[in-house]
């Protein structure tokens, strides 16, 4: 029997029906609807809906189909299932008679999608969040590994100044730990229940709303039923977060692929995580980095149909939002399955740390200490700046570093310069000079490694308490 079928008296077009119906892929949403089915169940025995044996009977029922989902996959191949809503029903009157048709007493379709997916994306956002601290992690792990180890830092994909590598990979650890927050401050929104909402009025029983929130570990119930209903901001907000995700992903694979590049060396492709050329026997490819960067634009992709399904949608319910969970689903599936890749990746990543090293010691990145050499001397930065941009030409014209001109050399360009600019130049030198916080001097780097250790940690206890 059809939820709706009652007033019409023709069929629907096979054709049609099979082209409309959702069951194929929420399915996926059978568990959270069996988790609101059994909250909307005690708030009708409360509201003297359901007597105590009928209550029992739709929780004992609502249970069995929970146990042969998980047991058997073939259960939820079902043709005839409009949605998840409908097929549970189905199941249920099949197990306990007419009895289950009580169940759907003062709730509407439209209410239970917009539980179902909120609880969805908690759950989802929640499994993100574990995953994103276990990829913090280990791009912690490694940076700790490295020690002092240095590298150049680039703008413009040129070389800049010399950095400790921990200290860029700390960079993408502060990325991550953005959108770990983002996510946090997502499922602080999304966590209200639109059960008791009806199909766009309220209930038409005297259901306890807020007992069947705190049923479904929700904060409150929602505040409007309208708004309740077609509300999908929290899909939308997190989809959109999972794309900022998703490119700053997309950001390191980028770099990685470079990076191990002949022509930069600095990281040696796991092969694990690697294939070859069909043709040319001595290739090595990046697969997972490239498959990671191509992946990624799945995620900003279902951002943007989701922003587009829902612009020009007026209020309440409308079947259009049936659109909203595919790119939902595709999302999540394609960051969980990300996720755990890249952290075996980078835990299995080789550094050539020795060249590294060679490369954050050349290119006349020592340029900007070596302009604040003559600032401390009093020089004003714009002249020091240009001073220093002269000896460089010097520098190219010889084909030496800063650190090889002499100091009659150096004299001819501001006579300022003494034989202890020489010590400005080293490399512990170069790095020392940047210690503020956040910067790159040894000290600063360690203490950012123990912050951001805490704060990955802080990620792993609050997803551990709303478990």
């Amino acid at each position: 029997m059809k939820m709706w079928s009652g007033r019409f008296r023709q069929p629907l077009d096979p054709e049609f029906e099979r082209w409309q119906r959702s069951f194929d892929f929420d399915r996926r949403l059978l568990t959270h609807e069996l988790a609101a089915s059994s909250a909307h169940a005690r708030a009708l025995k409360v509201a003297a809906v359901l007597d105590s044996a009928e209550l029992i009977a739709i929780l004992q029922g609502l249970e069995r189909i929970a146990e042969q989902a998980a047991s058997s996959p073939v259960f939820l191949e079902d043709d005839e299932a409009e949605d998840v809503h409908h097929f549970v029903e189905k199941q249920l009157v099949s197990r306990i008679g007419d009895a289950g048709y009580k169940l759907h007493s003062g709730r509407s379709r439209n209410e239970q999608i917009a539980t179902d997916l909120r609880l969805y994306v908690r759950a989802a956002l929640d499994q993100v969040r574990v995953d994103l601290a276990s990829w913090c992690g280990a791009l912690l792990d490694r940076g700790q590994q490295a020690g002092n180890a240095v590298m150049p830092a680039y703008t413009h994909l040129q070389r800049a100044e010399p950095v400790l590598v921990s200290h860029w990979l700390l960079a993408y650890v502060e990325m991550f730990l953005r959108d770990a927050e983002r996510l946090a401050d997502c499922r602080k929104r999304l966590n209200v229940c639109p059960l008791g909402s009806g199909a766009v009025a309220g209930a038409t029983l005297p259901l306890d709303r807020r007992a069947m929130a705190a049923d479904l570990d929700f904060e409150q119930p929602t505040a409007n039923s309208i708004d309740a209903t077609c509300d999908r901001d929290f899909v939308l907000e997190f989809v959109n977060t999972l794309s900022l995700l998703a490119l700053h992903l997309s950001r390191w694979a980028e770099e990685m692929i470079l990076f191990s590049t002949q022509e930069y060396g600095f990281v040696q492709l796991p092969e694990a995580y690697s294939t070859g050329s069909s043709a040319m026997p001595q290739k090595k490819n990046p697969d997972l980095l490239e498959l990671t960067r191509g992946k990624c634009s799945r995620v900003v992709g279902d951002a943007t149909t989701l922003l587009i399904c829902l612009k020009g949608l007026p209020l309440a319910y409308n079947k259009d939002l049936q659109e909203t969970q595919e790119p939902l689903f595709d999302a999540v599936d394609t960051l969980l399955s990300i996720l755990p890749l890249v952290t075996g990746w980078m835990k299995a990543v080789e550094f050539n740390l020795e060249l590294m090293q060679k490369a954050g010691q050349s290119g006349f990145i020592n340029a900007w200490a070596a302009a604040t050499y003559l600032v401390q001397r009093g020089v004003p930065f714009r002249l020091a700046h240009e001073q220093i941009g002269r000896a460089v030409q010097i520098c190219l014209e010889k084909h030496c570093e800063l650190q090889d001109l002499s100091l009659e050399e150096l004299r001819l360009v501001n006579q300022k310069f003494d034989q202890d600019f020489y010590a400005c130049l080293t490399l512990e030198a170069v790095l020392a000079i940047h210690d503020v916080p956040g910067g790159t001097a040894p000290a600063r780097v360690r203490q950012a490694l123990a912050d951001a250790r805490k704060r990955i940690d802080t990620i792993r206890e609050g997803v551990h308490a709303h478990a």
